[in-house]
């Protein structure tokens, strides 16, 4: 029935659940799932492909818990979230015709920023600052961006979207982090049409990592609201520097 033996699908499913957790706090989760779906023996597209049938789950999961909490209104949300998804596709399409390994050189530099800014910056907290860019601009510009760079690369995709509605849009922290969840659903969404087309995604192992996903996610939504910042910028920064390192890592090997 699933596409890998009982023991490694356990292993496959505590990975999902702690990937939740993370992603549902600060984004991430894929530099926990991604390498554990290649040592399950998965080769890389079909572990990139299966990677994002299972994280839609916890992305919708996050995104639905958020807005119970009142930290988000999805339904004003649902057009920037359209944007994402064929943003996403566009993206996916490419893969094989833009130039991705140059695009990953300058990964761990961006990333390590995203991490740096978040660390060092003073007064970054919960509370909401003054805007610098319009809602519809920020819809238009920034959320298709990540999303087409979601689709067609992926690691990051969530740091990416935080630094936008912190820094642009002027969102507290916790506030930003709900404001991702919809948006990283979309455009794994979108991954996940193309994907579906190009590839061999393990189904039946992305769905059950997707149940691990949704129980991990609540968990990390209700941690994330329960203690907001003082959580989600360690876990932030420590995802992005981690995967900075593991995209050098790989570019070293």
């Amino acid at each position: 029935m699933f596409e890998v033996a009982g023991e490694i699908l356990l292993l496959l499913l505590c990975a999902a659940f702690i990937a939740g957790i993370v992603d549902s706090i600060a984004g991430g989760g894929g530099l926990i799932t991604l390498p554990v779906l290649v040592l399950a023996g998965a080769p890389p597209v079909t572990a990139i492909a299966t990677n994002k049938v299972q994280g839609v789950f916890g992305a919708g999961m996050a995104a639905i818990t958020y807005a119970r909490g009142g930290h988000v209104d999805l339904r004003r949300q649902l057009w920037p979230a359209v944007l994402a998804f064929g943003a996403a596709i566009i993206g996916a399409l490419l893969t094989s015709r833009l130039p991705t390994d140059v695009i990953r050189l300058g990964l761990p530099v961006l990333l390590i920023g995203i991490a740096l800014f978040f660390a060092l910056k003073p007064g970054l907290n919960d509370v909401d600052r003054a805007q610098r860019i319009a809602p519809g601009l920020f819809a238009l510009t920034v959320v298709p961006l990540v999303a087409f760079y979601d689709g067609l690369i992926g690691p990051g995709a969530g740091a990416f979207y935080m630094l936008g509605f912190v820094g642009l849009a002027g969102y507290g922290v916790l506030r930003a982090t709900a404001h991702t969840k919809l948006l990283n659903f979309a455009s794994n969404l979108g991954g996940i049409a193309t994907y579906a087309l190009v590839a061999e995604p393990w189904w039946m192992v992305g769905l059950a990592m997707g149940a691990a996903q949704i129980a991990g996610a609540w968990v990390g939504s209700k941690l994330a609201m329960r203690i907001g910042s003082r959580l989600i910028k360690p876990v932030l920064v420590t995802a992005a520097t981690a995967l900075a390192v593991r995209l050098l890592w790989q570019m070293w090997a």
